[in-house]
């Protein structure tokens, strides 16, 4: 587990830094800068890219997940796996720009009413799926040397830095609409070169044929991983992009952009699992090329209960300054209070159930991460579909809890029967227990004239109860060694 807590706390902390830029910038400048219709065209900019970058990958993503270990060998340019990944990456990409082609007359005349914006600027998806697509793949292949990190400060930080910096320019009248929409895209390329010129200063970089005799021996897996990779990848972007498409579908360009404000928040809370599930996807299919399922199953419980720790910390956080969040951006995005509700719940459930998809992703029995996936898709599509129209954007949020929870529960079920893994204990009831104390003891608290002391006071009470309660019944082994940690950086000795 050493490998798996330093790489996730480094990630975390470079994720909550470009957090800390990204609310600058999401929840202060965008909604002042921009009106809501530009700020839905840059959702739907980036939810379509997303899911055509994702087909461009052919499933090879998968292939680098499960089957590194088997190619791992510098001295080759491992196995010459990389060549290959390009070459597929390629005619990935290539394939899904002429499907973003055949398919614009559809888009545009879908969006030409309602979402005018995004019909001028559909063809900057061109560039964002190709350097998408290739950031995916070389974040993958470093991830796979056991470096979950730099992606995480490439694609959480430094391209957040990039976008803050777009935005002043505009906000200064340095940059009109259509210089910032062509310096957005190219901040939200940037990364991917970036991440290529490390990957040639590390010597990784290297383009070699393929071992002929390994790839014909896992042929028919590679094949296998490529096409439930793509049904897997293709789903799961699709997941988390098709509830900005129907709500703009239905309901327009400027309610996506209130949806997209209010869903940044909730998304604040999944922050921590994203470099946890980078370097556990390595780690894991390591233990599953041993078949060690007794060190599996202590990744499973532990990426729970610390996940869940920090799930619910986060989410009560939000939840007890709701209303001062509204104070922070422009009262018209209030229409959204309930998508950070049910989103952030979400999230919380998501995060409680670990590292499961991974587990199942990286053992032999990937296809029913397929299943489930596709399980997922249509659940959100169709609660999306129903819910929208009735609640408005709080339906997309109510559709994501309801998916979300049928699906984590698939899996759990599918993990306890076929492997024996076993997840909630009595710590689970213990953290639960704490988030509804500190929650209900917010409500002591009298409400401030100043929502700055407001948050502050709120926060500070209901965060240190929390942790205190944690921390003292020993919830969590590494929260309670960092903790330790800590106080010797203050000459404090160990409780």
């Amino acid at each position: 587990m050493g490998i798996i807590q330093t790489q996730t706390i480094k990630g975390t902390i470079y994720s909550y830094l470009g957090v800390g830029i990204g609310f600058i910038t999401t929840a202060l400048l965008f909604p002042r800068i921009l009106s809501t219709e530009e700020i839905g065209l840059l959702k739907l900019l980036v939810s379509f890219s997303v899911i055509f970058a994702q087909f461009a990958s052919l499933g090879f993503i998968n292939v680098i997940n499960r089957l590194f270990p088997y190619f791992r060998d510098k001295s080759s340019g491992h196995s010459g796996l990389l060549f290959i990944a390009l070459g597929v990456s390629i005619v990935g990409f290539v394939l899904s720009i002429t499907g973003l082609e055949l398919l614009k007359p559809i888009l545009i005349s879908n969006n030409a009413d309602s979402s005018s914006l995004f019909v001028e600027y559909i063809n900057y998806l061109i560039p964002l799926v190709f350097f998408t697509a290739f950031f995916n793949l070389f974040d993958s292949y470093i991830k796979a040397l056991f470096d979950a990190v730099i992606g995480t400060v490439l694609k959480e930080l430094i391209q957040r830095i990039l976008i803050f910096g777009v935005i002043v320019l505009f906000y200064l009248d340095l940059l009109n609409f259509n210089q910032f929409v062509l310096f957005y895209t190219i901040a939200l390329s940037l990364p991917t070169l970036m991440l290529l010129a490390i990957l040639i200063s590390k010597g990784e970089f290297k383009i070699r044929l393929p071992r002929k005799s390994l790839f014909v021996k896992f042929k028919k897996e590679i094949f296998d991983l490529c096409f439930y990779g793509i049904l897997i990848g293709f789903g799961g972007i699709a997941i988390m992009q098709v509830d900005s498409i129907l709500v703009n579908k239905y309901l327009g360009l400027s309610l996506t952009g209130i949806y997209a404000t209010n869903f940044f928040f909730a998304t604040i809370i999944l922050v921590p699992s994203r470099p946890l599930i980078k370097i556990a996807t390595t780690i894991l299919a390591e233990a599953w090329k041993r078949n060690d399922i007794k060190e599996i199953q202590i990744i499973y419980q532990k990426s729970s209960i610390n996940q869940s720790v920090i799930g619910i910390l986060i989410f009560i956080g939000l939840w007890v300054n709701i209303d001062n969040i509204y104070f922070i951006i422009p009262r018209e995005y209030e229409a959204g209070k309930w998508v950070i509700f049910f989103v952030g719940l979400a999230n919380v459930f998501d995060m409680l159930t670990g590292v499961n998809a991974v587990i199942i992703q990286t053992s032999q029995y990937f296809k029913v991460n397929a299943v489930i996936t596709f399980l997922f898709l249509l659940l959100v599509v169709i609660f999306n579909v129903l819910l929208i129209p009735i609640l408005g954007i709080t339906g997309a949020g109510v559709a994501a809890l309801i998916s979300v929870v049928s699906t984590n529960t698939c899996r759990y079920f599918y993990l306890r029967s076929k492997f024996g893994l076993t997840l909630f204990n009595s710590k689970m009831i213990l953290v639960l227990g704490a988030g509804v104390t500190s929650y209900f003891i917010s409500f002591l608290i009298p409400q401030f004239n100043s929502f700055i002391i407001d948050i502050l006071v709120r926060s500070t009470v209901c965060g240190l109860l929390f942790i205190s309660i944690v921390i003292a019944f020993r919830v969590s082994e590494e929260i309670n060694s960092i903790f330790i940690r800590v106080l010797s950086l203050f000459g404090i000795n160990k409780p």
